[in-house]
């Protein structure tokens, strides 16, 4: 009976602690939302000339900035409407959008019915009205066919004509950052560094026995523990070698000698978080990384510190792009022709992928990223959070000088003084022994 009792006071209290966990994040992304509609959503929606913004939502299919936007219950279709009335702040409404999470967010000025948006807009009459749908931003194109054919309907043809992509508003939006935002975005950057770094350590791994799937499986199992969430699926645990990767998160068992990475990323209150940690598991009689592994991974430090010192807010994704290669070049790097291009020579090869990261592992900002190449267009600014992200290939006398890739990541935020961490990024090879 005692025994009983002492586990239901211990169920109560895990109970409690939890909902105290859930009431503590939904009230940090309530406050992220104010400021993001009070500072952010004013200056975007009037640089990209957009007097009214329809969000449509549909029960079972969700608009990608539906947690942004304070989610809420959809009976069959709904619509957050922002207004631009030309006064400091802009008008919001949800209609046909309900719900306790939602209504005491504090968040929205009016919360009415569906069936109100034809005479809600045709109140407001706005010249430009921006819509999700894009064909270069998966996150900026929420709107499905049937729902754009829906609102073309019921708005009518005067209102219809005045329909226009919202994908530079929906970037803006997302990656303009506020106070609250990085804070909370910090705090997902210390989990995940902390994960990655214990995942790749003799407290999980054993050489000869671990496999890669083992450890990505552990990695799994902390966001059920810390109730994270993660954009990249299984985590991508990989060994690499002389012919490039060898394995990943697969049933290969982690042996002696083996060059370990892992790329993955964890989410907490809609903000997600992508980076890399590097390992070395030694060989019998080795105390320390090898002298041609730790010059590689050097020159791989060496890159980034290139690429942190180069961008700047103020120009394009594209501009800095330039300037970082340039950098590069000069301070004797080799710039690959394309993504696992690299060459036989003595030169380090290097390529970089600094893209916008966020509300997902790859975020919808400006990127400087060859795989973005509609957000190479965009203006970097002070507080779009980026991926710093390059791949380095530097020759190794132990593998005969066949070159090692070595993948550098780590998640920063643009300042007016250039980047800035935030929290201890990757310098050292992590050793197993």
């Amino acid at each position: 009976m005692r025994f009983l009792l002492f586990s239901l006071i211990l169920l109560l209290t895990a109970t409690s602690l939890s909902a105290q966990e859930a009431h503590r994040r939904w009230r940090k992304m309530n406050q992220i939302r104010q400021d993001k509609f009070d500072l952010v959503l004013p200056e975007v929606m009037r640089e990209n000339k957009i007097d009214m913004w329809i969000v449509t939502n549909r029960e079972g299919s969700f608009d990608p900035l539906y947690k942004d936007l304070g989610e809420g219950y959809v009976g069959s279709t709904g619509y957050y409407v922002f207004t631009d009335r030309g006064e400091g702040r802009i008008e919001r409404a949800a209609l046909g959008i309900s719900g306790y999470l939602l209504e005491e967010g504090n968040t929205y000025d009016y919360f009415g019915s569906d069936l109100e948006l034809k005479e809600y807009v045709a109140e407001r009459d706005p010249q430009r009205i921006g819509l999700n749908y894009s064909k270069a931003i998966g996150g900026a194109d929420g709107l499905s066919y049937s729902g754009f054919l829906e609102l073309s309907e019921t708005l009518g043809e005067k209102y219809a004509a005045r329909f226009v992509s919202a994908e530079k508003l929906v970037s803006d939006f997302r990656s303009r950052r506020v106070a609250s935002e990085i804070a909370v975005y910090g705090e997902a950057c210390e989990l995940s560094y902390q994960i990655m770094e214990k995942a790749l350590s003799n407290e999980i791994i054993t050489p000869g026995v671990t496999t890669l799937e083992d450890v990505a499986w552990w990695m799994k199992e902390q966001l059920f523990k810390h109730k994270l969430e993660s954009s990249f699926g299984m985590p991508s645990v990989y060994v690499t070698g002389p012919r490039g990767i060898l394995a990943t998160s697969s049933d290969r068992i982690i042996t002696r000698g083996d060059v370990l990475t892992i790329d993955w990323g964890v989410g907490l209150m809609n903000m997600y978080t992508d980076m890399k940690r590097m390992a070395y598991v030694l060989r019998e009689g080795e105390t320390a990384v090898p002298p041609g592994i730790q010059n590689a991974f050097e020159q791989g430090v060496r890159v980034r510190d290139i690429i942190k010192q180069t961008i700047k807010p103020g120009k394009t994704a594209k501009e800095t792009e330039t300037a970082v290669y340039a950098a590069l070049t000069a301070a004797g790097f080799n710039k690959m022709k394309g993504f696992n291009q690299f060459t036989d020579g003595d030169k380090t090869d290097v390529i970089i992928g600094c893209h916008s990261v966020g509300n997902w592992g790859h975020g919808v900002g400006p990127s400087i990223a060859f795989f973005n190449p509609v957000r190479l267009g965009f203006e970097i600014k002070p507080s779009n959070l980026l991926s710093i992200e390059l791949f380095a290939y530097t020759s190794l006398p132990e593998w005969g000088g066949k070159k090692l890739r070595v993948a550098l990541e780590d998640d920063a935020i643009v300042t007016s003084r250039g980047v800035e961490w935030l929290y201890p990024v990757n310098r050292r090879v992590a050793v197993i022994k």
